[in-house]
C-alpha cells in the first residue's frame, strides 16, 4: 500500500504553478507507472503534471478518495476495467487535487520530478492488434512494392485491414530494440539467407488501449466506442522491411513484424482528447452499416500533429488527422464478427502518413524504399543502422486554446544477437 503521509513539500516555486501552455497541464492529466530509486520494488500509478509526477494512489488515500484502492494498484489494468463512469470521476478528482487552491499543501508533498520515476510498461497488454488505415501510406508503399500494380487491394475502402500482432513484444519507450534476425530473399538470389534485417525501419502509429471488456460473440458498435476505449498513446511499430517482403505471402506479416513493438509510457485519456476531434476525410465509396457514421454525433478523427526525429533530427510531421479509417471503426470492425475484447488489449492505427513527402511515416515510404536517402546531420539513412535512436513526439488541440501533449516514444536500435 502506499504512504499516505506525504513527503517534505518541494522547496522553491511550487510544481503545481504551470504556464498556461505547459502540454501536461490540468486538461491533460495522462496515466503512467513508475518505480523510484528509493523503492525500486514498488511500482505505482503516477499522473504526468508539468516535468513532474503525482503518486495517485498516495494522494487519493491523503485526501480519502473512494478510489483509492484502484489507484495504488502496481498497474493500470484494474482502474481500466472499472468503466468510464469511473474514469470521470478519478479525472475529475485529480484536476481537483492539482488545481484547486486549498489542496496545494497537500497535493505539493505528492510530487515527484519526472526525472526521478523511471518508467514501465503501464499496463499488462492482454491482445494487439495493428491496422492499416492510411489511405496516403497504403497508396504510396502500393507504388513503391508494385509498380506494376499500385492500385489499392479491392477490399480496403470497405473496410479497416488488420492483422493481429504480438502481444508479448510491446515494450515500453525507452527499451532498447535489438535488430531482429531472420530469413530474406535478395532479389539478385535465387534463394533465401539468413542473418539480421538490413532493412530495419520504423512506423508512427497511435495506439488505443482498452479498458472495459466486451462478451464473448457480440460486437462493439461504433457508438460505444467511448465506453470500452480507456486511452490513446503513441506507439513505434517496428518493421524488418526485407523480413516481411519474403514471409508475409499469402498469410501476412510474422517475424518481420512481432520482434518489438513500442509504446509510450504515457496513456493520455480519451477524454483529454475532446477538443482535437475532427471529421475523417470524405469516404467515396458507400460504407456497410457497421461502419457507417456519417451519422455519429461526434467526429471519429483525432487532429494529431505526430514529430518523427532521428538522431534528434526531425524528419517527417505525420497527420493523424488524414486517417482514412477512425479508431472507432478499426473497434467496430474488430469486434463484428463475435471477438471478445479484454481489458490491456492494444489496437493501433497502422502508419500515419500524409499527402506530402514531409508527412511520410515511416522510412520506406521517406527514401522511397531506399532509393532515395535521408540526409541527415551524421550522414545519410535509407533504412536504420545500428546506433540509431528513433523519437516519435505528437501534440493535440486542448481546451480553451492549449496544447495536449502525447508521451514520446523513444528506441535505440542495438545490433543483432
Amino acid at each position: 500500500m502506499t504512504d499516505v503521509s506525504p513527503p517534505a513539500q518541494p522547496r522553491g516555486d511550487s510544481p503545481l504553478d504551470l504556464p498556461e501552455d505547459d502540454p501536461f497541464g490540468p486538461y491533460n492529466l495522462p496515466y503512467g507507472v513508475c518505480t523510484t530509486a528509493g523503492r525500486p520494488e514498488r511500482p505505482h500509478i503516477v499522473v504526468r503534471y508539468g516535468d513532474h509526477v503525482l503518486d495517485a494512489g498516495g494522494a487519493a488515500a491523503a485526501f480519502g478518495s473512494e478510489h483509492t484502492e484502484l489507484l495504488q494498484q502496481p498497474l493500470l489494468g484494474p482502474l481500466m476495467a472499472a468503466g468510464r463512469p469511473v474514469w470521470q470521476a478519478v479525472r475529475a478528482e485529480l484536476r481537483e487535487w492539482l488545481t484547486a487552491p486549498e489542496h496545494r499543501g497537500t497535493t505539493a508533498g505528492f510530487l515527484r520530478p519526472l526525472s526521478e520515476a523511471t518508467m514501465r510498461l503501464p499496463f499488462e497488454v492482454a491482445d494487439y492488434v495493428d491496422f492499416y488505415a492510411s489511405e496516403h501510406h497504403a497508396t504510396t508503399t502500393g507504388q513503391i512494392l508494385r509498380p506494376e500494380n499500385p492500385e489499392l487491394p479491392p477490399n480496403w475502402k470497405h473496410l479497416p485491414i488488420g492483422y493481429h500482432g504480438r502481444a508479448g513484444t510491446v515494450v515500453v519507450s525507452g527499451t532498447p530494440v535489438v535488430r531482429p534476425r531472420g530469413q530474406r530473399k535478395p532479389p539478385q538470389e535465387d534463394a533465401p539467407v539468413f542473418g539480421p534485417s538490413q532493412r530495419l525501419d520504423i512506423e508512427a502509429e497511435v495506439g488505443f488501449v482498452v479498458g472495459t471488456p466486451s462478451a464473448h460473440g457480440e460486437s462493439v458498435p461504433l457508438a460505444a466506442f467511448r465506453d470500452h476505449v480507456f486511452g490513446v498513446a503513441l506507439l513505434n511499430d517496428w518493421s524488418a522491411r526485407d523480413l516481411q517482403g519474403w514471409e508475409q505471402r499469402p498469410l501476412g506479416p510474422f517475424l518481420g513484424k512481432s520482434f518489438a513493438t513500442s509504446l509510450a509510457a504515457w496513456i493520455t485519456p480519451l477524454d483529454a482528447l475532446d477538443a482535437a476531434r475532427v471529421p475523417p476525410p470524405p469516404r467515396d465509396r458507400a460504407l456497410l452499416e457497421y461502419l457507417d457514421d456519417a451519422a455519429e454525433p461526434e467526429p471519429g478523427g483525432i487532429d494529431l500533429r505526430i514529430t518523427v526525429a532521428v538522431n534528434g533530427h526531425t524528419v517527417s510531421e505525420p497527420p493523424f488527422s488524414a486517417m482514412y479509417w477512425t479508431a472507432a471503426q478499426q473497434l467496430a470492425h474488430m469486434t463484428v464478427n463475435g471477438a471478445s475484447l479484454r481489458t490491456g488489449d492494444l489496437f493501433a492505427s497502422g502508419t500515419v502518413s500524409g499527402p506530402e513527402l514531409s508527412q511520410r511515416g515511416c522510412l520506406l515510404e521517406l527514401t522511397w524504399g531506399g532509393k532515395n536517402p535521408l540526409e541527415l546531420p551524421d550522414g545519410k539513412r535509407t533504412f536504420l543502422e545500428d546506433g540509431d535512436e528513433i523519437v516519435l513526439s505528437a501534440w493535440a488541440p486542448g481546451a480553451s486554446g492549449t496544447r495536449i501533449g502525447m508521451g514520446e516514444v523513444r528506441g535505440v536500435v542495438r545490433p543483432a544477437r
